[in-house]
């Protein structure tokens, strides 16, 4: 069996997804199947892919295919990155055959079509991969606001789930969505986001990353990801309860990221005249771990409207730094309900400064100890990634 492995991003691209679909082309191909990762150019093309449209490359012991697209973070420049690299996926079909896979990591539903014309063609089966819930999402976030427009994403919504042979999604509350719009419990599986608790552990905060960013004598409220439309009103009203805490000197709030609204987000800061926040950009892969460490407590915002629409991977990722949570979302969502259940954190409203400055969980200690042993538990990257291996098999030839 040959696995086409779809996904916008890849190593080396800066975010959670190229590395967890990296680690899960390394995990298929060790396990004995044939890989190919079918992606775009990074959007930091640097002098190994500048100029370049495509790109076939080994990635020892798979193939890793780019297609050059759009790189703007604007919402026009995403919808045509999503669009040329729909038109790649298409034409990559014709080195599909019969019994091979098609994984889809979506968004965006345009990868829908390369669903369709293998179905058409029976060359392969398809498994949907879904890691947000579109067009939901875009409607939520104002992006998509035409009638029209939305007729037609939610009509592609429905296309790419019913040629979809099965379907992943990511947590129990995305496969309710999926069965209140007809799709079949048959098709689903619940299968969440893996973390490598090897790599990703707890650290002392006074480390090398620490003390280069002064961070190793203050009390680090940390932010460490893409900003964007899932989560930038949260992270704007963030900034305010940053601001009521200005006079709190060993408090410091510190967002680490790229994204469609960082700019924004700063000048929200620089309008406050807010002294206690700190922006840096992604850090490198492998000061992860200290950069974690050196947090008191990590946010995972997300948007009321947008609270059941996303799980942020990172949600898992910060737990494996056993450190304490503080869940930005509405009270019955995904991220809250973990959080409650589980002991690993303070859900509070994102909606609602004060809260949020009153959330500083006490216990830090217990609490984060609690996130890293849930998290070795329930989302270690083998005992996930077994499962995927498992689903894949499953599908074999028609």
């Amino acid at each position: 069996m040959k696995i086409f492995l779809h996904t916008m991003y890849y190593l080396p691209d800066f975010g959670s997804a190229p590395v967890l679909m990296d680690e899960l082309a390394r995990y298929l191909a060790g396990a004995g199947h044939e890989v190919e990762v079918v992606t775009t150019m990074p959007r930091r093309r640097g002098e190994e892919f500048r100029g370049l449209f495509y790109s076939r490359r080994d990635a020892g012991g798979f193939t890793v295919k780019r297609f050059w697209a759009s790189s703007s973070p604007r919402p026009l420049g995403r919808l045509l990155a999503w669009n040329i690299y729909t038109a790649g996926a298409l034409a990559n079909l014709l080195a599909v055959r019969p019994g091979d896979v098609l994984f889809l990591r979506t968004p965006p539903l345009q990868l829908g079509l390369a669903a369709f014309w293998a179905r058409a063609l029976g060359r392969a089966r398809v498994l949907v991969n879904v890691q947000d819930i579109h067009p939901d999402l875009a409607i939520e976030s104002g992006l998509l606001r035409n009638p029209a427009g939305i007729a037609f994403a939610k009509a592609l919504e429905r296309l790419v789930y019913g040629l979809a042979d099965r379907i992943a999604v990511i947590s129990d509350g995305f496969a309710r969505n999926l069965r209140a719009k007809g799709v079949p419990e048959a098709k689903l599986a619940v299968l969440p986001n893996w973390v490598d608790t090897d790599f990703l552990k707890p650290g002392p905060k006074d480390n090398p990353v620490a003390r280069r960013h002064g961070f190793a004598d203050k009390f680090v409220v940390m932010y460490s990801g893409t900003i964007s439309i899932s989560s930038n009103r949260t992270l704007e009203r963030a900034l305010e309860a940053a601001r009521s805490l200005a006079a709190e000197r060993e408090i410091l709030f510190v967002v680490v990221g790229e994204g469609l609204k960082k700019d924004a987000l700063r000048a929200r800061a620089a309008a406050l005249g807010l002294g206690n926040v700190v922006f840096l950009p992604f850090q490198p892969y492998a000061d992860l771990p200290d950069l974690l460490a050196a947090s008191d407590v990590l946010i995972v915002p997300l948007d009321r409207a947008k609270s059941d629409l996303s799980v942020p991977s990172k949600l898992y990722t910060f737990m494996a730094a056993g450190r304490p949570i503080l869940g930005l979302a509405a009270p019955g969502s995904e991220v809250a309900r973990l959080l409650r259940e589980n002991d690993c954190g303070v859900a509070a409203a994102p909606d609602d400064p004060g809260e949020i400055a009153a959330a500083a969980p006490e216990r830090r200690r217990a609490l984060g100890a609690n996130a890293r042993s849930y998290v070795v538990e329930r989302f270690a990257k083998d005992k996930v990634l077994r499962s995927y291996d498992r689903l894949l098999r499953s599908l074999g030839p028609r």
